[in-house]
């Protein structure tokens, strides 16, 4: 499974500042025993080709993301893209066997939000399912999947989504452990250019699959790459990607009871500088903050205002750091 076009966090976080955090035409799925502050945003089959597909003058069907983002989809099984035609259909990943695996992860989400398209059809420029930071895009099958194989590639994505937030490609100190414990210290082999089962994305999600996944995301008892000690004998790494655990966003309100009428002070750990963008319940971004340093980590100030300058109507405000690893919810009252 790819990442998506294989852009690295950076290069997406146009693309995910506008994910849409609760549409009404989801379903918004709370992981068992995770803080609410942890969802995850299924859009199946029929509403990704209703509200997320357009056809071009030349009858093409494209896959319309947030932020503009676009894939032309393969629409028969007949096209030339297709290798195997198999019965003739696309058939696609099952909305429930994808809540069913995503409720049995074992693995402390809090704070890890991401959006799930289910296609009806491929994509041209990738036939396989795919994610990037905050987004999971799982392809259809030319034959109807068995529920092991939906498991096992829906948290093989997830594992992606989970690296782009708690181990991204900047954090050299702390993937040069993860390479130690894994045995993958050496770059000639293992590295974004190399096989597919010998990329270090892919095996970290591999090993996410195979060490937090349920019983029918790993029924195979298998990893991808056949070569590395299964993970689950791997000393400390069960451990090691436990302790990826995500800077916590405080929230302080400079105005009490009201927020909507005072300063509203986002702050976390680490030394990360990323934008905080905010939302309404209805995925509209209100306003994007610039991150400032101070003694304790980093911080942003929002002064209650959208972009344009109006205060921000009284409801749930969602926050999330441009890089998708931390997020908080603010109630403005009337």
């Amino acid at each position: 499974m790819e990442p998506i076009l294989r852009i690295r966090p950076a290069a997406l976080a146009g693309l995910l500042a506008v994910l849409i955090l609760a549409p009404a035409q989801a379903a918004e799925v709370v992981l068992s025993g995770v803080p609410t502050s942890s969802s995850i945003v299924i859009h199946d089959a029929q509403e990704t080709l209703r509200d997320w597909c357009r056809q071009d003058s030349q009858g093409a069907l494209w896959l319309v993301l947030p932020g503009g983002m676009t894939f032309e989809l393969v629409t028969s099984t007949t096209d030339p893209a297709i290798s195997n035609p198999g019965d003739g259909s696309f058939h696609a990943f099952d909305v429930d066997e994808v809540r069913a695996a995503l409720a049995a992860v074992r693995y402390p989400l809090a704070g890890v939000a991401a959006e799930v398209f289910i296609l009806p059809y491929p994509r041209r420029a990738g036939l396989t399912s795919a994610a990037g930071p905050g987004l999971i895009l799982l392809s259809p099958g030319v034959y109807p999947m068995p529920g092991e194989q939906q498991h096992a590639e829906s948290i093989h994505e997830l594992g992606h989504v989970v690296q782009y937030a708690r181990l991204p490609d900047h954090d050299a100190t702390s993937w040069s452990r993860y390479r130690t414990l894994r045995g993958i210290t050496d770059v000639s082999v293992y590295s974004d250019n190399a096989a597919h089962a010998d990329r270090p994305h892919e095996i970290f999600a591999e090993d996410f699959r195979a060490l937090f996944g349920g019983p029918l995301a790993n029924s195979t008892g298998n990893i991808e790459n056949a070569v590395l000690t299964p993970p689950t004998q791997v000393a400390g790494l069960a451990d090691f990607m436990l302790s990826l655990s995500e800077p916590a966003l405080t929230v302080t309100l400079g105005a009490r009871p009201n927020p909507a009428r005072g300063l509203v002070l986002f702050s976390r750990k680490g030394s990360a500088l990323v934008a905080l963008d905010l939302f309404d319940l209805a995925g509209r971004r209100l306003a994007t903050v610039a991150p400032e340093t101070f003694s304790d980590g980093v911080r942003w100030n929002w002064d209650g205002r959208d972009e344009s300058g109006r205060r921000a109507s009284p409801g749930v405000v969602f926050a999330r750091t441009r890089d998708g690893s931390s997020s908080a919810r603010v109630t403005l009252l009337p």
